[in-house]
């Protein structure tokens, strides 16, 4: 009895054994791949493009403070629509507080002075009235200077703290226009943003530190031609395109051409390195579409672009 268990047990165990090894060498079907966006004209040309927001001179609005600073606080957060003037963040202003509260001292010992000297010559003028032999005309003279210098510098120092004060107010940053916050994601309180930017730890780069774009129910899409494919270009009344949306198969969007850029700019434009293992060189075109209702488009999307000249 018990060797006939241990038979099936042992019997078992192989069958178990070679189960295992058919099912681990099983290669599993590979996924379909998204279908790639197919060419919707006969001679047409292709760019790859980035969706942005409807702007007159076809870029986003890129923030950046005038001075440098930790930020103390972000007023603002991502899809926010924000009207004009309205606060985005600020920056720490303490030293430059301490330096117009020495200004406003300044001004103060500046009026004392000048209240001081204007007494002297009132004195000595008063003197001279009755004994003009009792102060020396040197002596006038030298109290109207003095009454003049003081003058002087109390001009000095209100201009100088009418400048600082203007300087205080960069420290807080506000919207130049009414619009959209595209992206505010980076300016976190205690981040040091200066007028460079703000350092991205994914991009390991400078980046702006609000990204703005103005209300506008259209969008645009910078495409970008590669120089070898600008011969190909059609004349600007001519030009037609269509636009594809990655992840989003058998979804055309037409497009409105707005204008070229007359100028081939590098690569780096598309993928935000600056050194690039080949010189690629591009040619900016801006288009405008109407987003459809039933997909969501959002600024910084890549997209597909197909241009080619009307029949």
């Amino acid at each position: 009895m018990k060797k006939r268990l241990l038979f099936a047990v042992a019997f078992l165990g192989i069958v178990a054994g070679i189960v295992s090894a058919y099912l681990y060498h099983q290669k599993p079907a590979a996924a379909a791949p998204l279908a790639p966006s197919r060419n919707p004209y006969r001679d047409g040309i292709y760019a790859e493009g980035i969706i942005q927001s409807t702007q007159k001179n076809g870029e986003n609005i890129n923030i950046y403070p005038e001075v440098g600073g930790t930020v103390t606080k972000v007023f603002v957060h991502n899809g926010e629509m924000v009207v004009k003037g309205a606060p985005l963040f600020a920056l720490d202003d303490s030293v430059e507080k301490g330096v117009v509260a020495e200004d406003r001292a300044r001004i103060g010992a500046a009026r004392a002075s000048l209240a001081y000297q204007r007494h002297q010559l009132d004195f000595l003028q008063q003197e001279v009235r009755l004994d003009p032999r009792s102060v020396s005309r040197i002596t006038v003279v030298s109290a109207r200077d003095n009454l003049r210098i003081a003058r002087e510098n109390l001009q000095v120092a209100v201009r100088t703290l009418m400048a600082d004060q203007d300087r205080l107010a960069l420290y807080q940053v506000d919207a130049p226009v009414s619009g959209t916050i595209l992206r505010a994601g980076g300016t976190a309180a205690g981040a040091y943003a200066s007028p460079q930017g703000i350092y991205g730890t994914y991009s390991q780069g400078m980046n702006p530190v609000v990204v703005m774009g103005e209300k506008s129910p259209e969008l645009e899409v910078q495409a970008y031609l590669d120089e070898i494919l600008v011969p190909r270009l059609p004349v600007s009344a001519r030009i037609d395109a269509t636009m594809f949306i990655r992840g989003a198969p058998g979804v055309s969007i037409p497009l409105k051409f707005v204008r070229i850029q007359p100028y081939v700019v590098p690569k780096i434009e598309l993928s935000n390195q600056r050194t690039e293992k080949v010189d690629v060189r591009v040619l900016p075109i801006l288009f405008r579409f109407s987003p459809p209702k039933n997909l969501h488009l959002y600024p910084g999307e890549l997209a597909d672009v197909y241009i080619a000249a009307h029949p």
